[in-house]
């Protein structure tokens, strides 16, 4: 009889799941072979495995053409995505999605590098262009629509005009600039969440520098 004594406690201690339906995707862009982990083009990756380490869960379910995970977030019940479809095609993989739980475009967040920008530096936007950038171009596309929020992450320059952007995306972050890196995380993760709350405003005048 313990045993069941014992179910019956667990069974009582269990957190109630959230029967709320998905009304946010939170993605981050990123290229998934391994090789490209720590490449600049892979920031938005990176910004959302810190997120989900800081709160305590993994975005590893396959669903969508994507790594997921379905987690309360900010109050609001959230679909985190990490396109594995690569850069270029990350729009497949958050229109299917966006599709299937009718998350209306101002309910998606992406998060990306952006080469305007210094390292450890980032922008909130409401809506806009595509800004030359391939992933948003992808996603703008899929949509037909590009009022979506999103973060930029800074990953710099090209140290020379001449360098070729893709030999500049692909590279790797140098180490103090891996510093700056994950010194933002932070902030992306505090900011995700307040515009996931429906305050973008506060989120944009506290975190854009």
């Amino acid at each position: 009889m313990a045993n069941i004594f014992d179910l019956f406690k667990q069974i009582e201690t269990q957190k109630p799941q959230n029967t709320e339906p998905i009304s946010y995707i939170v993605a981050g862009l990123g290229n998934p072979d391994a090789k490209y982990r720590n490449t600049r083009h892979n920031a938005g990756f990176l910004a959302l495995e810190y997120l989900s380490q800081k709160k305590g869960f993994k975005i590893d379910r396959s669903k969508f053409k994507s790594l997921c995970a379905d987690v309360t977030f900010g109050d609001k019940r959230c679909l985190f995505m990490l396109p594995q479809t690569y850069m270029n095609n990350s729009g497949e993989a958050i229109k299917e999605a966006a599709d299937f739980y009718k998350i209306p475009p101002e309910n998606i967040l992406v998060l990306y590098d952006d080469i305007s920008l210094d390292v450890g530096v980032m922008r909130i936007r409401r809506k806009g262009s595509d800004g030359g950038h391939n992933g948003i171009k992808s996603i703008i596309y899929h949509l037909s629509d590009n009022n979506f929020p999103r973060i930029k992450i800074g990953i710099g320059k090209k140290p020379h005009p001449e360098m070729d952007l893709a030999d500049w995306v692909l590279g790797s972050f140098t180490d103090s600039d891996k510093e700056k890196l994950f010194g933002l995380f932070s902030d992306t993760t505090d900011a995700a969440q307040l515009i996931v709350q429906g305050k973008i405003d506060e989120a944009m005048n506290k975190f854009s520098k």
